[in-house]
């Protein structure tokens, strides 16, 4: 299959528009697209076409029990997806849409079984993105879009991570320039009287109970027991092509593990917090930022970075799972091959 690529962010309004049209005509013809939003890349089909929602499924690798989140561009569309949502929902939606929150609600059958992965629930959303808006505008049609990867490498946060992974198995690929947030969107279940985080992500569990009032986690986050309800519930995700080892201790603690896998002629590469990066001397290192905002932007490119046969392992420091770090950490912690605590 020859892969069509749209160059959006350096083109003109003109070429921008033929582009979403161009887009939009292959996925309402049940092709696979990829495109932005403000977390990661997404991998784009009808979300009501069973045989274009395969494809999404053969081009990824992915599990068919994991269930697709759906992009829409208006809060109409979505109550044309489901049966009825508890009224935090509106205040959520009011607060926090268009952007990266997921809302798991029951589904009324429009979308097709692949996308639920046989639930009677839905993760629907609004991106925030304006090339996501611009295409879902356009095309008229719900969009299942997981990550545009393989299954269980580092999400794409550019056209180059798509071009990587998915060149030549998929239609397209509209090139909106880097993505914001980084990672993948807050997933939460809303078919109870309070709302229960599936998966963190770009909404904290602090700013959904500022607007909820309440907010619950799910076991689910910790194990991979039984049927996942949200996409990144159950198997690993996020991994690089070498080993990765989550560290938590002092910057001399990471040092002193570099030293030693270093003596035993291993290959190292670190990433973290550039205050610590400054402070560490291995064979690589990535600085991600000062916030944890930054670090969340810069993780997966950094997880992509690290190339097979430049080094051995990979050390990351441990991150606060307070705020964004919750989100950072659960991709982390999926990615990782082993969790090293020396404090």
């Amino acid at each position: 299959m020859k892969t069509k690529y749209w160059n959006i962010y350096q083109a003109n309004e003109k070429q921008q528009q033929e582009a979403i049209m161009e887009a939009s005509l292959l996925l309402q013809q049940g092709e696979t697209v990829a495109f932005p939003t403000e977390t990661v890349y997404g991998l784009g089909a009808d979300a009501t076409n069973e045989q274009a929602v395969r494809k999404i499924f053969q081009a990824k690798g992915r599990p068919q029990d994991n269930p697709l989140i759906v992009h829409v561009a208006a809060v109409s569309q979505i109550e044309k997806l489901v049966r009825n949502w508890p009224s935090y929902v509106d205040k959520l939606l009011e607060a926090y849409t268009p952007g990266p929150l997921t809302f798991v609600l029951p589904s009324n059958g429009t979308c097709t079984t692949s996308v639920t992965a046989g639930l009677d629930t839905i993760g629907v959303r609004i991106p925030s993105h304006p090339v996501a808006r611009q295409l879902l505008s356009t095309c008229h049609l719900p969009i299942a879009a997981p990550s545009a990867n393989i299954s269980g490498r580092p999400s794409p946060t550019s056209a180059k991570h798509v071009w990587e992974d998915l060149y030549g198995k998929i239609a397209g690929v509209v090139d909106g320039g880097a993505t914001g947030v980084g990672v993948e969107s807050t997933v939460i279940d809303c078919t109870q009287d309070i709302p229960v985080i599936l998966r963190p992500g770009g909404i904290t569990a602090e700013q959904i109970e500022k607007i909820a009032g309440a907010v619950m986690v799910d076991p689910g986050l910790t194990t991979e027991n039984g049927k996942p309800k949200s996409p990144g519930m159950k198997y690993r995700h996020y991994a690089p092509e070498v080993p990765l080892w989550i560290v938590s201790g002092s910057k001399g603690d990471i040092q002193a593990t570099v030293h030693r896998l270093q003596t035993e002629g291993k290959r190292v590469g670190v990433m973290g917090k550039d205050s610590t990066i400054l402070h560490l001397h291995a064979n690589a290192a990535i600085k991600l930022g000062n916030t944890m905002e930054q670090v969340a932007a810069n993780l997966y490119d950094a997880l992509r970075t690290f190339k097979l046969g430049e080094v051995d392992i990979i050390l990351c420091e441990a991150f606060s799972e307070h705020g964004m770090g919750q989100a950072v950490m659960n991709r982390l912690s999926k990615a990782a091959t082993r969790m090293i605590s020396l404090q």
